[in-house]
């Protein structure tokens, strides 16, 4: 299991938002989710899913405004779920929130860990295959760097391509030419962030099938 435990930067001197996010990533990732996200401990919000790839979604949705320290804690739950998930408990949400704690001292305000004790040390010559938290993180802090650095222009030919529309279609939308699109996408990394997905989501799917199992075995 996936939880991400986000915490909103500054929200003493910021409006909450919370709210507004916790209903639109309810809309946007229905039937994707363990239980609903849920808001937790005032100015923070949990999600629970069994999905590497809503995972993956939900943290470049979140880190993209620049306004939460995201988590990610992947291991076991307590089982049977409960009613909600601020009501969760087991190894996934202690990890998540051993996260979100180390997230906010973070350049990219993100970090993985797992439930498995002392995860960077989890690696071994007999187990090259395991994938820690540390290279999750590591991989996924090279694509929030990359989208960190993104224009506004880059971002508005995102917004588009991301959709399924092909290139061109949105240089005509955007009101540019096709050569213009290409640069813009060659400085906004798309290409990049779109040939990374597959690979990050494999390696969280990796890193959840181990700590889960390495869990349930202890």
């Amino acid at each position: 299991m996936f939880v991400i435990t986000a915490d909103q930067i500054d929200s003493r001197s910021r409006a909450d938002i919370v709210g507004t996010t916790l209903h639109r990533l309810n809309r946007e990732h229905d039937g994707h989710l363990a239980l609903p996200v849920d808001r937790n401990a005032g100015d923070e919000l949990q999600v629970m899913t069994t999905e590497a790839s809503t995972t993956l979604a939900i943290v470049l949705d979140l880190t993209r405004s620049a306004q939460w320290s995201v988590g990610i804690g992947c291991g076991a739950v307590r089982l049977p779920l409960p009613a909600a998930t601020r009501e969760g408990s087991g190894p996934a949400f202690f990890a998540a929130r051993d996260a979100v704690t180390r997230a906010k001292k973070q350049a990219t305000r993100f970090a993985v860990e797992t439930a498995v004790a002392d995860d960077r040390a989890a690696k071994s010559e007999t187990t090259p295959e395991w994938p820690g938290a540390a290279d999750a993180e590591g991989l996924l802090n090279l694509l929030l760097l990359l989208r960190g650095r993104r224009s506004d222009a880059g971002w508005e030919l995102y917004d588009l391509v991301v959709t399924g529309m092909q290139q061109n279609e949105a240089a005509e939308r955007i009101g540019i030419s096709a050569p213009a699109a290409n640069s813009r996408a060659r400085a906004a990394g798309l290409k990049t962030e779109f040939a990374s997905i597959g690979p990050l989501t494999r390696l969280l799917e990796n890193l959840d099938r181990v700590a889960t199992g390495m869990d349930e075995n202890r």
